[in-house]
């Protein structure tokens, strides 16, 4: 049985994550100090193969047994919790990896970082391939979260270049699916929670920037792809069917039978005009590309959760 530690294991992608390797016959650690995460995520598992451990990945990670693979997930991920966390952020790009990036040379085993399209910044080519270098403020108010990661992609390359340990880099592009918290501010969990509350939901500027959504089983389908290959180079994971955020809220009220109205807001400092992932590289080196569009994504995203869940209400949402 491969041992698989998953840092970040109790967050929305790192949950999912863990299911899919214990479905794959792996044992599984998972780490997280909860900042972010929620046991509520993990509750549902009942496995022997798997534990979990309450820990801050910035500080040293001692695991005494043989480990296959470890998982690099654990990081604030919306523009709330990293505005709000904005040292944790820049630390757990650094000293998390770096801790990590050492327990897999340690044990010899395979390690994917999850990096983010964020590292593209406002970009000025589109749709964006992995050769494309980004259009980035590092210190504007997003710079937390996109400089953590560019710096993670970095340590986790000299590592492959220098320590000689099988890395891999997985770009992720916009991501949805159950266990999203409902105010993490970003699209689809807002226009969501608002959609079925019918209160007014709210987008930003004119509403014609543009953004992809992956529904997250395709998602963790193709990061368990990245990790069995041989890949050490970024690869982008994401859906790159395009879409405005005016036709999302419109979407999300059409699946809700939503009474809400469509209110516009200032944009948010350096909020990207648009985002759309180029997957010529997941699809010639993984085989991957997305099966679940947004329509059908959003259905069932809906149909997986309680009402509950998707506005707010149940406990660690």
């Amino acid at each position: 049985m491969p041992t698989s530690v998953v840092t970040g294991g109790a967050g929305f992608l790192g949950s999912h994550l863990c299911e899919h390797l214990l479905e794959a016959g792996h044992r599984v650690i998972s780490l997280d100090n909860l900042d972010t995460g929620s046991l509520t995520n993990l509750a549902h598992v009942r496995d022997d193969a798997f534990s979990f451990r309450n820990h801050d990945v910035t500080q040293h990670i001692q695991i005494d047994e043989a480990v296959d693979y470890v998982f690099h997930f654990a990081s604030p991920a919306s523009p709330i919790d990293y505005l709000r966390l904005p040292l944790q952020t820049l630390k757990v790009g650094s000293y998390g990896t770096h801790n990590a990036l050492g327990l897999a040379k340690a044990k010899r085993a395979r390690f994917l970082t999850a990096s983010t399209s964020e590292v593209y910044g406002d970009p000025l080519v589109h749709p964006q391939p992995e050769s494309y270098w980004g259009n980035v403020n590092p210190i504007g108010p997003r710079g937390v979260y996109d400089e953590a990661k560019r710096y993670a992609e970095a340590l986790t390359m000299a590592y492959y270049r220098q320590q000689g340990v099988d890395t891999a880099i997985v770009r992720i592009f916009n991501t949805y699916g159950p266990r999203m918290r409902a105010h993490d501010g970003r699209a689809i969990p807002t226009f969501l929670r608002q959609a079925l509350q019918d209160e007014p939901i709210t987008v930003f500027g004119d509403g014609s920037q543009t953004r992809s959504f992956c529904y997250v089983t395709d998602l963790i389908r193709g990061i368990w792809a990245l990790a069995q290959s041989g890949e050490h180079e970024p690869v982008n994971i994401g859906n790159p069917s395009e879409f405005t955020l005016l036709e999302l809220a419109e979407r999300v009220i059409k699946h809700t039978g939503s009474a809400s109205t469509i209110v516009h807001e200032s944009l948010p400092i350096n909020d990207p005009k648009q985002r759309r992932p180029d997957i010529s590289r997941a699809r010639e080196l993984l085989g991957w590309e997305p099966t679940i569009e947004l329509d059908e994504g959003l259905s069932r995203l809906i149909d997986r959760s309680s009402r509950a869940e998707l506005i707010g209400r149940m406990p660690g949402a």
